[in-house]
């Protein structure tokens, strides 16, 4: 798909000189760095929704399994 987009002269010029650097096209580029974009914003949703879905959970521990696990732990002199 073609798109007609605005960016800062410097940033362009930044984009040419690492594309060619890297020995790819324009394009190649442009679309390399906008699927890291989204990828990166969709792992923030898929963690804002977890943490909306545990913020509902209760995270203490039931007395009992916090007894255990104090026993099972070494006893060691500070």
């Amino acid at each position: 798909m073609k798109i007609a987009l605005s960016i800062p002269d410097e940033l362009f010029d930044s984009a040419e000189t690492l594309g060619k650097r890297l020995g790819v096209s324009r394009s190649r580029l442009y679309a390399t760095a906008l699927a890291d974009f989204v990828a990166k914003h969709q792992g923030r949703k898929v963690t804002a929704r977890l943490d909306a879905v545990y913020a509902t959970e209760d995270s203490r521990l039931d007395a009992a399994t916090r007894r255990l696990q104090a026993r099972s732990l070494p006893r060691d002199s500070w």
